[in-house]
């Protein structure tokens, strides 16, 4: 118990203790079956698709003025209540398992992940800021999502046994146990505070003047100690202060809203790798090999996220070129899909798709580590959030683009369409990527423009 009170010791302590809680948040044995779940309990699939949209909207109602309450009280705090709240959907599940009680469970589950959305990110930046060592924070990021994506393969694989053994009540009440230990890895965050104060930042431009205590800080911006003692007002004005702080920085300075809606649109595309499956059966795999095409994307994602402290020093150009290169695989291999006359060629589309997949993931790493750089202002978790948000719309938009395409069209044209994203964002990364931000000799931070 010691170690969850005490602050991490250095970079590779707070690494530790960043992938625990990321890798814990998605081991849940119950994301493999809650669908099946439901349509045993007497569900119809319009109930399941309203239950759907009610975690849908929560968390996109929430997304942002829970980001700027992160901005105003201690966001380790409200990523332990985040984790408490997720446990408590799945016990709602398992205690009162009807179509109410699954709808209470996606609304407390809605809100747990708005609270951890930018939460989490700005936390461990201003902690890596504290220590001297913001350029740590894309390797950081590249292994927690890597953790992400390994542990919901280990959670998937896990399910099977667990209700051969217990049935519902076994794999639910598992990952209410696991999300209690989600609950401890938080209480082992640290508890940095906001880089700068709220109440110095009267307004942000696109070109700051450096101050003499750097690029970053202007004239009169009080240490992170100093803003919290000098802070004035009740939570409700400072909270206000802080939604109208982030909203005015995402939507008003240049590199920071093209950040936003760079690492948006890169994340809120992946919405794609919902029909992985479907592509597969429709290309004449079995429902068995199916699972082992779509865990070829899930390898790519997971090399693509852990290449990502590599990565991410590579120039606007650079990673231009890489997502162009995506695009053009994961359009050729959704259409080698399609057009398979043999497994082979199933298998090579797939191979295709899952470097795309593997290169989209590394780019939006890269991508929400120089938002992070570009972010002046003290709201940092609802910048973040914003990005967030508007990756919700795009993954709306993939949903509903895909619900009318495949009425004319088939599975494989679809998705190799969606492909398209991918190429629209290598056209707008040169001017779009934020500069990114090294450390000058002397110094500890010191901005670098990347012109690619």
């Amino acid at each position: 118990m010691a170690w969850l009170t005490r602050e991490p010791t250095g970079v590779r302590d707070l690494t530790v203790r960043a992938v625990l809680f990321k890798g814990t948040r998605d081991l849940l044995p119950i994301y493999a079956l809650y669908g099946v779940l439901f349509a045993d309990y007497g569900l119809s699939t319009a109930q399941i698709s309203l239950l759907l949209a009610i975690w849908s909207v929560t968390a996109f109602l929430l997304e942002v003025p829970s980001g700027a309450w992160a901005d105003t009280v201690s966001r380790r705090l409200l990523l332990v209540l985040s984790c408490v709240l997720q446990a408590a959907c799945f016990a709602l599940w398992m205690l009162v398992p009807s179509f109410v009680g699954f709808a209470l469970g996606f609304v407390v589950w809605g809100i747990a992940g708005a609270l951890e959305s930018g939460t989490f990110e700005a936390l461990i930046y201003d902690d890596l800021v504290a220590r001297g060592e913001p350029s740590a924070y894309a390797r950081i990021m590249g292994w927690t999502r890597g953790a992400q994506e390994s542990t919901v393969l280990v959670a998937i694989l896990a399910a099977a046994p667990l209700f051969a053994i217990g049935g519902y009540a076994l794999v639910g009440w598992v990952s209410v146990g696991v999300g209690l230990v989600h609950t401890l890895t938080a209480l082992a965050l640290p508890s940095a505070p906001v880089a700068i104060s709220a109440t110095a930042v009267d307004d942000l431009d696109d070109e700051p003047a450096p101050g003499p205590l750097g690029p970053h800080v202007k004239p009169g911006v009080a240490s992170a100690g100093a803003a919290q003692s000098n802070s004035h007002g009740s939570t409700s004005s400072r909270y206000l202060s802080m939604l109208q702080t982030g909203l005015s920085e995402a939507l008003h300075v240049q590199r920071v809203r093209r950040g936003v809606l760079l690492g948006a649109l890169l994340y809120g595309v992946t919405a794609f790798d919902e029909y992985f499956g479907l592509l597969a059966v429709s290309g004449g795999a079995s429902t068995s090999t199916s699972a082992l095409l779509v865990g070829i994307t899930v390898a790519g994602s997971l090399i693509g996220s852990l290449l990502a402290g590599r990565t991410e020093v590579v120039s606007s150009r650079t990673l231009a070129i890489a997502l162009f290169g995506a695009g053009i695989l994961f359009i050729a291999g959704a259409l080698a899909v399609g057009v398979a006359a043999g497994p082979v060629l199933v298998w090579v589309g797939f191979i295709g798709i899952g470097i795309a997949y593997g290169i989209d993931f590394n780019a939006e790493v890269i991508v929400g580590a120089r938002l992070q750089d570009a972010i002046e202002g003290p709201a940092r978790a609802t910048v973040t959030s914003v990005s967030g948000l508007l990756s919700e719309i795009v993954a709306l938009g993939v949903f509903a683009f895909v619900a009318a395409a495949t009425q004319w069209l088939a599975m494989s044209t679809t998705i190799a369409l969606l492909g398209s994203v991918l190429l629209v964002a290598a056209a707008v990364t040169p001017t779009w990527l934020p500069p990114r931000h090294v450390a000058a000799p002397g110094t500890t931070e010191n901005e670098t423009p990347d012109h690619g």
